[in-house]
């Protein structure tokens, strides 16, 4: 039994190394949440701030924006039952359920480049998705880029693990499960 979380930048690879730890998991069932569930959904809740044309925008970039509360529940319902959970997503280290402290756990940061991560978030958002160009390189250059230093980046400090994300996902499948394994060993 054991909770992995998996904390990057935003294309780092987090949900689909997620997905490779899933499928190659020893032993199941494996429960995986993801970080992008739980954003705040209403104003007044998170960190809202106006757009270039004045409606409100929840800012993504910071940790204060997660619906820590409804994670915590979902982490502990899924930890009672679940023999592997995994958070992943850009706070996921962040997860701190009293149910998750007693479980054996392995925090995994995911490292690739700023320019490699930029790249993969244009791909998934504007060129597989409709999302405008102009607003996501804007966003990235006013916000998304010193949060990554205030808010993402110091979490990597407090990671047992930091693995290349420009890696296969089943090579670093086999190397989280690895640590894992060692992990739980020295807890006995």
């Amino acid at each position: 039994m054991v909770l992995l979380t998996l904390t990057g930048g935003a294309g780092a690879g987090k949900t689909t190394l997620a997905g490779a730890l899933a499928a190659t998991a020893a032993e199941g069932p494996v429960r995986v949440l993801h970080g992008d569930d739980y954003w705040h959904v209403e104003p007044g809740r998170g960190v809202w701030a106006p757009d270039e044309t004045g409606t409100p925008r929840l800012d993504v970039g910071d940790p204060r924006s997660i619906d820590g509360e409804r994670l915590d529940a979902d982490l502990g319902a899924a930890l009672a039952v679940t023999p592997i959970v995994i958070v992943e997503g850009l706070f996921a280290r962040r997860v701190a359920s009293p149910r998750s402290r007693s479980r054996p756990r392995l925090d995994v940061f995911v490292d690739v480049a700023a320019d490699l991560r930029l790249a993969r978030k244009i791909e998934r958002k504007c060129v597989v998705g409709d999302f405008p160009l102009a607003v996501l390189l804007r966003n990235y250059v006013e916000h998304r880029r010193d949060a990554h230093e205030r808010h993402i980046e110091p979490l990597r400090a407090d990671c047992g693990l930091t693995v290349d994300g420009t890696l296969a996902p089943e090579a670093l499948a086999r190397r989280i499960w690895t640590a894992a394994a060692a992990a739980l060993a020295r807890r006995g």
